[in-house]
């Protein structure tokens, strides 16, 4: 019943829409303020999150698969997370703002929340995955009031005219 409200109902695209835009702004800005400070760099997140890897009650490393990943493949690859991670918080944001492939825009901002949230990030992540679950579940709501009002028709028209039937027929 929830979902069905979230996905189809006028009212939930305007709360949807109040929503997507603050988490846009908090992305974009984000985003915009690495891009313009004259050089960010991830290394020394990349070093304290593998120094200090988000641990259990027991001591234990939890993530341990993610620090490995952090150790043998981020940190050596630095300087292509030094421009992936700014330009993404700014596409994602201008996704959001626009209503533009809202739930793409979405689902690569929670990839990114749950990045830093895996590397031990608390901050605000928990607040941002949850609201970032709720616009993806709401799909194509989510951006009714933006552009995906015309881009998805759009996307979709264009899906069809590619396939032809005798594509889709099936073959015995």
């Amino acid at each position: 019943m929830f979902n069905k409200f979230l996905r189809e109902n006028k009212i939930a695209a305007y709360i949807l829409t109040v929503l997507r835009l603050y988490l846009g702004y908090s992305w974009f800005t984000a985003g915009l303020g690495k891009l313009t400070s004259g050089g960010f760099d991830a290394s020394g997140f990349l070093k304290g999150a593998i120094a200090n890897p988000v641990k259990g009650p027991d001591g234990a490393i939890v993530f341990g698969w993610y620090v490995d990943f952090l150790k043998h493949f981020a940190l050596p690859n630095v300087d292509v997370f030094n421009v992936i991670v700014p330009v993404g918080e700014t596409l994602i944001g201008l996704g959001l703002i626009l209503g533009c492939l809202t739930t793409t825009a979405m689902f690569f901002g929670l990839v990114m929340n749950f990045s830093f949230f895996l590397a031990g990030t608390v901050s605000h992540n928990p607040r941002d995955i949850f609201l970032g679950f709720i616009i993806l579940t709401a799909g194509y709501n989510a951006g009714r009031i933006g552009l995906d009002r015309w881009v998805v028709p759009f996307f979709r028209k264009m899906g069809n005219k590619n396939t032809s039937p005798e594509k889709t027929k099936a073959t015995v």
